[in-house]
């Protein structure tokens, strides 16, 4: 992840998911206690009375904004006449664990109570660092700009808090489905992909033939073309109910994901002398192949 900050006088973009809006260009980086000139701009690096780095922009006009490596947080944003534009606490704790109250917090990998994780995620409460290595701005963004990134990376700890997979499905997103966590109740899927972050056991209905499992981590994806059963299971038991099965592993949740074609709704009922085929195939293609 990474903050970009470009000049404050651009447009808020209202539609950051967090509750406080970001300036235009979002991005986030690292640094030593002096004042460093280069190719993005003047960049101060200083210490808060905890002694965190936090990190400030300024633009030849004046504008500055700054960011804490507390949370890869911006606390300050200020125009060329040196109003502030974003609100922080007077209250505001400015010490981890504690998230900061106010500002742009990065609420990752959950919003809220969404999930098994705590309040926002874990995200804004981590120490960030500052990325040595960051990608070049595009030639545009050169001219009267400054800008920052900053690196998140998981620890151990982490990671046995989220052990989040690195598969989804695509090809099921706006359609019906019946939770079986939910005793069936039928629900929306709202996602863009289907993406697995706790226990998931659902029934997607009048599914399309083609759908794709993308497994980013081996860099590959599974295409299942099928004909005659317009449903769709998904199903992978997560860590509680693994450790509660007796004929499967407690950590085996990680490597599985169950994905298979059926006719669930609307059961199929033949008269004498009909006929009904199901076909279901399986492509294995690089993660390249976009479906």
């Amino acid at each position: 992840m990474a903050l970009r900050f470009s000049h404050p006088s651009d447009a808020i973009d209202q539609n950051h998911p967090s509750m406080y809006p970001p300036p235009r260009d979002f991005f986030i980086p690292q640094g030593h206690s002096a004042t460093i000139w280069d190719q993005r701009g003047p960049i101060e690096v200083t210490k808060d009375w905890n002694g965190i780095d936090q990190v400030t922009l300024r633009v030849p006009r004046g504008a500055s904004a700054r960011v804490s490596l507390h949370g890869g947080q911006v606390m300050s944003w200020r125009n060329d006449r040196g109003e502030e534009l974003l609100f922080t606490s007077n209250k505001a704790i400015f010490k981890p664990p504690k998230a900061m109250r106010g500002g742009i917090p990065i609420c990752f990998p959950q919003f809220g109570n969404c999930g098994s994780l705590e309040q926002h995620g874990f995200a804004r409460n981590k120490i960030w660092t500052v990325d040595e290595d960051p990608p070049p701005l595009h030639p545009s963004d050169y001219n009267g700009k400054a800008a920052i990134d900053l690196l998140l990376k998981p620890s151990e700890e982490d990671l046995k808090c989220w052990p989040h997979c690195e598969v989804r499905i695509e090809g099921l997103e706006t359609l019906d489905y019946l939770d079986n966590l939910c005793r069936r109740e039928r629900f929306t899927e709202q996602g863009d992909a289907i993406t697995f972050e706790s226990e998931v056991d659902r029934v997607y209905l009048s599914s399309p033939n083609v759908i794709a499992v993308l497994d980013h981590e081996k860099k590959r994806t599974f295409v299942i073309r099928k004909e005659g059963m317009p449903d769709v299971v998904v199903w992978n038991p997560w860590e509680k109910k693994s450790k509660s099965m007796g004929d499967f592993g407690d950590e085996e949740y990680k490597q599985m994901l169950c994905v298979d074609a059926a006719a669930i709704e609307k059961p199929i009922t033949l008269k004498p002398g009909e006929e009904w085929t199901g076909r279901l195939e399986l492509t294995a293609v690089p993660s390249s192949y976009c479906s």
